[in-house]
C-alpha cells in the first residue's frame, strides 16, 4: 500500500449544519459535491462530510457510539499568534473551545476546538515541523 491519505470522511449527524460550519470557516465546497456529500479540497487531501447513519451503512457497521473517537484532526500555523486567531475563529463560526492555545509539554503551542459533531481539531504551532510555502507540514526526511 502507498504511503498516503486520499480522503478523511466524516459522518456528521446533520449535513447541513456541518456544512455551514466549514464554509463559515472559509473552506469552499467542491463543485463535485452532492446533497448527500460534501467535498472540499484541503491540500493533497479531500475531506468529506457524509450522513453519519449512511456512512456506518456504507460501511456495514452500526452508526451507534459516542464519546472520543480515538482520533484528532490537525491545523497547523506559523506562530502562536495565529493558534489563538484560528481557534477564535472556529468558535464564531459555530464550533466549541475544547482547550484555549497552551505551551505543549513537547515545545510548542496548541488548542483544540470541537466541530458541530464533536470531531476534535487541534490547531498548532510546532516550530519543529515548518510549514512550506503553500502551508503544508515538512516533516523530517
Amino acid at each position: 500500500m502507498r504511503q498516503t491519505i486520499s480522503f478523511v470522511t466524516l459522518g456528521v449527524r446533520d449535513l447541513a449544519r456541518s456544512r455551514a460550519f466549514y464554509r463559515a470557516l472559509g473552506w469552499q465546497e467542491s463543485a463535485g459535491s452532492k446533497e448527500a456529500v460534501a467535498f472540499f479540497q484541503v491540500g493533497n487531501i479531500a475531506f468529506a462530510l457524509f450522513g453519519r447513519d449512511d456512512l456506518a451503512a456504507d460501511a456495514g457497521v452500526a452508526a451507534a457510539g459516542q464519546g472520543f473517537a480515538g482520533f484528532t484532526l490537525a491545523h497547523n500555523v506559523p506562530s502562536e499568534a495565529d493558534v489563538d486567531a484560528t481557534l477564535q475563529e472556529a468558535v464564531a463560526a459555530g464550533g466549541t473551545l475544547v482547550a484555549a492555545g497552551n505551551r505543549a509539554p513537547w515545545g510548542g503551542f496548541r488548542g483544540y476546538f470541537a466541530d458541530p459533531d464533536g470531531f476534535l481539531w487541534e490547531v498548532c504551532h510546532n516550530p519543529f515541523f515548518p510549514l512550506d510555502e503553500d502551508g503544508f507540514v515538512q516533516l523530517p526526511a
